[in-house]
């Protein structure tokens, strides 16, 4: 293997925080939903209500755990950094692996999140297509 250098784990910066970005985007857009489904669940107790919630407190507790991942895998890049920094070059190829394997780890949840959101609007869809 070459040499790790400061700038291998600085490439990540750019897309982790992208990354990040997007989960928050996510992150507040459930919240958004949630306050509209408290809203007309207090309004109107409806089993559809109750399904919906159900979902998507599920896609809230996968977006929070891809963010933990994420600023995690973040973290680990910056301990690489230092790693390399005061010369421990073996620690830091072990310490930008394990943040190489959190970033994986995040995108996986990222798949199985989009993939309930889909089955969400599915269903949707079909409520429009008996119509």
């Amino acid at each position: 293997m070459e040499q790790l250098t400061l700038t291998t784990p600085a490439l990540l910066f750019s897309a982790i925080s992208l990354i990040m970005l997007a989960y928050t985007n996510r992150f507040l857009a459930y919240a958004n939903v949630i306050r509209d489904l408290h809203d007309k669940y207090m309004k109107q107790k409806d089993s559809v209500l109750i399904a919906q919630i159900k979902n998507i407190k599920q896609r809230l507790y996968l977006t929070r755990a891809m963010q933990i991942f994420g600023i995690s895998s973040l973290l680990l890049c910056v301990l690489t950094m230092f790693l390399i920094y005061i010369q421990q070059q073996t620690v830091a190829v072990w310490i930008f692996g394990l943040a190489l394997l959190l970033l994986i780890i995040s995108l996986g949840l990222l798949i199985v999140e989009i993939q309930i959101s889909v089955k969400a609007l599915e269903h949707h869809i079909s409520d429009i297509e008996k119509n």
